[in-house]
């Protein structure tokens, strides 16, 4: 096994496939690298590195820079991040030049901004184009859907979850020539509940002056609208007698006003005293650790969680709404709970049922919960699967290039 976890037949299967000799060239566009979910460029781009190729990226920059540049990945600053035409005429025309130069063998963009240009220059270069799906607008005006329906027009569009691929072919009569589904992963190694020493929970439970002996409801959460707070404290408040302490974490940059929305909320359910903002948290995995339950609420179904991966892979107990992705994350999980959407007694009945294991069960629990959570979530797996689907693309364009043959 490789640095990247990748299988040797996935890594011979991208070398030597441009005329350079030198591996595949492969560009990967990112509209920014300023956020945990933008890591995942950073994933790809070792991956192609450790199976030969060449691997390049485009983006608007971030905080992430410095980091992919010690992967080995050249980067190419470009406003990916807009939605203005004329600048979406002016990345792909430069890609052109880009994929030209660097004789790109296929192109891999995220992110509907991204996507414009890179549609523009795969079609107007002649090589392959492959889609990073992880959500789905919502159904708009005209011009709104056509600008979202590029995705649609790649010749692999990749989705995170059996979720989202099921919204795609319905949206856009997708089948599964184009569509492929590959999961998302995450760092196991930053999840991992061995590598979280004692006294790294010890030194968070006293930074945020947690009470003692209380146990602890904990909700990572943007707070925003529709996040699913509300949702939280009006099942709380249905729990009844039962003694906990509620840590909301902020996980993202939230809406303005809604602090001031939030503790009204937390008045009105009379939890004032047990309810904790924390506006920044530096270290997520002793987070979870401190948490005798996690709890994901949000309105609207996501085509993937990352709080409740993180969660399984530390082998907590998890509770969410049962819509969707999260009935796929939750499959056969030992210490997961699904409540209906817009049921807060059913969600206050699955934290109670959480809260409830004893310790023996948690500790039992939580070994396979964390087995599982490394088969469902590796991201070795998650680039062998993505370089997959790059070396099916390369032999479909390599027999389309082929002449026919005749027959004298």
């Amino acid at each position: 096994m490789n640095d990247a976890g990748l299988q040797p037949a996935a890594i011979s299967s991208i070398a030597g496939t441009t005329p350079k000799g030198g591996g595949l060239a492969a560009l990967q566009l990112q509209p920014t690298l300023a956020s945990a979910d933008d890591r995942i460029a950073l994933d790809m781009a070792q991956a192609v590195r450790t199976a030969g190729g060449v691997a390049i990226l485009a983006s608007a920059g971030g905080a992430l820079l410095p980091e992919l540049k010690r992967v080995g990945s050249t980067h190419h600053q470009l406003p990916l991040d807009g939605r203005n035409p004329f600048t979406i005429r002016s990345n792909a025309a430069k890609l052109v030049r880009l994929v030209q130069e660097e004789e790109v063998g296929l192109i891999h963009a995220r992110g509907v901004s991204a996507v414009w240009p890179a549609y523009l220059a795969a079609r107007r270069t002649g090589i392959g184009l492959v889609v990073g799906v992880d959500s789905l607008a919502p159904r708009s005006h005209a011009l709104a859907n056509f600008y979202n329906g590029v995705v649609a027009r790649a010749d692999r569009i990749v989705a995170v979850s059996d979720y989202l691929a099921d919204r795609l072919r319905r949206r856009y009569g997708l089948d599964d020539r184009r569509l492929r589904v590959v999961g998302r992963g995450i760092d196991l190694m930053r999840f991992d509940p061995a590598r979280v020493t004692s006294e790294r929970v010890i030194q968070l439970a006293q930074q945020w002056r947690l009470p003692d002996g209380l146990p602890v409801v904990m909700m990572p959460v943007r707070f925003a609208r529709g996040s699913g707070v509300a949702t939280l404290l009006a099942a709380l408040a249905a729990i009844g007698s039962r003694e906990f302490h509620v840590l909301l974490v902020s996980i993202g940059d939230g809406e303005e006003g809604f602090e001031g929305e939030l503790e009204a909320e937390i008045a009105r359910h009379g939890l004032g005293g047990r309810v904790q903002i924390e506006k920044e948290c530096r270290d997520m995995p002793a987070a979870y650790r401190l948490a005798d339950v996690v709890v994901h609420a949000a309105s609207e179904p996501a085509a993937f969680l990352p709080a409740i991966a993180e969660a399984q892979a530390m082998g907590r107990p998890v509770v969410a709404l049962a819509h969707g992705a999260a009935v796929e994350q939750f499959a056969r999980s030992p210490m997961g709970w699904l409540a209906e959407p817009g049921d807060p007694a059913a969600l206050a009945a699955a934290i109670g049922k959480a809260l409830s294991l004893t310790l023996e069960d948690r500790e039992r629990l939580s070994g396979e919960a964390v087995m599982r959570a490394h088969a469902r979530y590796d991201k070795g797996r998650m680039c062998a699967a993505t370089l997959a689907v790059y070396r099916e693309l390369l032999e479909v364009q390599r027999w389309r290039a082929t002449p026919a043959l005749t027959v004298a």
